[in-house]
């Protein structure tokens, strides 16, 4: 999610969105989600307490990522209601952090099982970001990620291909993209693997994992956290396809990162 999407505006009194950030992203960093839930639904409570619609609106949108993580459904869904239910509002209409909201309650409801509401709305936040951003601007690779999921749950899987292929050229100009062209090789896999079976797809299979190897292990791309979350995340899909080893090398180098941090 890019910072500027949810700032909060100028009503008569707002919340501290800037301070609710980084305090956000330490307990989160630490995979903390109770104590983040209790975070954000304070000043939930606090934004329409004052009135700051916006300042509610980011709220809830960091809400959708938190629960979902969590694993906490009903909460996600609730939360993905409250954003949509506020995106119509005058001041926040149209702008990119309304297609940001979409994306968000998109990447719920197809982790609630509803990729056809889903859908819905990653369309209507390509309306927006195709109007507003670049073509080349990250969240349109993100966006076109998630739709591809999506469209892989409704059995779409050359319309998912299509748009996994349009993610990597956003990825490719990134600055240390790698780790996300990584990330959609490994779903490419996947829906090769759905379409065609694992055994006749073996080769586009090891084609997408053996790319994803070499991104994944680039010395260039910084031993950060997110690089330990990237491993931890892609691990386990090596490990599913028989690639023990990359996927122990993974997550050797993020218990690494984790130690040192």
């Amino acid at each position: 999610m890019n910072d500027t999407d949810f700032e909060s505006g100028s009503p008569a009194a707002r919340i501290p969105v800037a301070r609710i950030r980084d305090r956000l992203d330490a307990l989160t960093g630490k995979k903390d989600y109770a104590a983040a839930a209790r975070l954000l639904e304070y000043w939930r409570d606090e934004a329409r307490a004052v009135k700051d619609i916006r300042g509610e609106f980011f709220v809830l949108n960091e809400m959708m990522g938190v629960f979902r993580k969590s694993d906490d459904r009903i909460k996600a869904l609730e939360s993905a209601a409250g954003a949509l239910r506020l995106v119509n509002e005058p001041e926040i209409t149209g702008t990119v952090g309304a297609g940001t909201a979409y994306v968000n309650a998109g990447t719920v409801y197809k982790y609630a099982g509803n990729p056809e509401k889903a859908m819905e709305c990653f369309e209507k936040a390509g309306i927006i970001y195709v109007r507003s951003l670049k073509m080349d601007d990250e969240r349109l690779g993100g966006l076109y990620n998630n739709m591809a999921l999506a469209l892989t749950d409704l059995g779409r899987f050359r319309e998912a291909v299509s748009l996994f292929e349009s993610a990597l050229r956003i990825m490719r100009k990134q600055p240390y993209g790698a780790r996300e062209e990584a990330i959609t090789l490994l779903n490419m896999a996947d829906v090769h693997a759905r379409e065609f079976g694992p055994e006749a797809a073996e080769e586009q299979i090891n084609d997408c994992l053996l790319a994803a190897e070499r991104l994944l292990t680039d010395s260039s791309l910084p031993r950060d956290e997110y690089h330990a979350f990237v491993c931890e995340k892609c691990a386990p899909v090596f490990s599913f396809y028989g690639w023990f080893k990359t996927a122990a090398e993974l997550e050797n180098t993020a218990a690494l990162i984790r130690r040192n941090e």
